[in-house]
């Protein structure tokens, strides 16, 4: 039998939670209550609405959700490209808010590599594969003398599978082998965050396995954080960390854990999905959920010793 928390216990409990580190303090991007509004036309759009968002480094994790909630708007943010109307954001140490110009093109080539969707966007269609991947290195001012910069260049191709590209212009390569390719370009800095916005979108799904093969190797070989936008559900599903933005917020993630039968020694993953309390203490529940208890407008909520029950509205009364 379990009973309701005291005032005494709750009060505590507030104090304890006062008591913790600063929101974010450890992760390597934080987006503190982050707001964007576009103007268009006289007419304000929130395109992202208190967003919250923590990623650890070394995560390699999907952020997904129908057009228009705001997730392109936040990796723009996150690139460098964009800046937000209001609340925080970090990337590895620096606040995006407080940026120069200067210091925003510095940030771009230095601590976060980006890939678009469109291939053909990625690479300059004059240069060589070898080439597009060393001009980062030179616009930056790092990898050393040039024969440094082709060396490395030629390591982070053989690394994504497309050495053989080496001498090859864009239209001389599958879309595979130049998104492959962007993959290089963006990981050239040497970026604390590898960033992609839909990278397998214009791709069949066998190719798309191939992309998705190279981000992993970027994690796991280089230590690189990888953060991929996806509608590809397949490409979702081969993460750790599947975080769902609806309507300008984080809604829920999904998280995914091996686990090892005793009897038979098969691995399987199995994922459990938790709905995202923001900074304001707001929870979106998922859709199916709701829709399934005909819950609307307002709910019942009871505190319990160790969580909060949350019921249809059985008061009677239509708001």
């Amino acid at each position: 039998m379990t009973t309701n928390p005291t005032l005494a216990e709750l009060a505590d409990r507030a104090t304890a939670s006062r008591d913790r580190p600063a929101y974010g303090h450890d992760a390597l991007i934080t987006c503190d209550r982050l707001v964007r509004i576009f103007s268009a036309d006289g007419v304000e759009v929130q395109a992202l609405q208190g967003l919250d968002l923590l990623v650890r480094e070394g995560e390699l994790m999907a952020l997904v959700g129908a057009s228009g909630s705001g997730k392109s708007t936040l990796m723009n943010i996150l690139a460098g490209l964009d800046t937000p109307t209001a609340g925080a954001a970090r990337v590895a140490g620096r606040d995006l808010l407080a940026m120069t110009a200067k210091d925003r093109l510095a940030y771009r080539r230095t601590v976060v590599g980006f890939v678009w969707q469109q291939t053909a966007r990625n690479l300059m269609p004059y240069l060589t594969a070898a080439q597009n991947v060393a001009l980062p290195m030179q616009l930056a001012g790092t990898g050393g003398r040039r024969a440094a910069r082709a060396d490395r260049a030629l390591e982070l191709l053989d690394l994504m599978g497309v050495a053989e590209c080496r001498d090859r212009r864009p239209q001389q390569m599958s879309g595979g082998q130049q998104q492959r390719v962007a993959i290089a370009v963006a990981l050239a800095g040497d970026p604390s965050v590898l960033l992609a916005d839909e990278p397998t979108g214009e791709l069949d799904s066998h190719t798309a396995e191939q992309i998705f093969a190279a981000f992993r190797r970027a994690n796991e070989q280089l230590g690189t954080t990888v953060v991929i936008v996806t509608h590809d559900q397949a490409v979702a599903d081969e993460v750790r960390r599947t975080v769902a933005i609806r309507d300008g917020r984080t809604s829920t993630e999904v998280l995914r854990r091996s686990e090892v039968d005793a009897e038979t020694g098969r691995e399987t993953v199995v994922a459990r999905e938790y709905a995202m309390l923001d900074r304001a203490g707001r929870l979106q529940l998922p859709a199916d959920y709701t829709a399934a208890l005909g819950m609307r407008d307002r709910v019942a909520l009871e505190l319990e010793s160790d969580h909060i029950a949350v019921r249809p509205d059985d008061s009677g009364h239509q708001p």
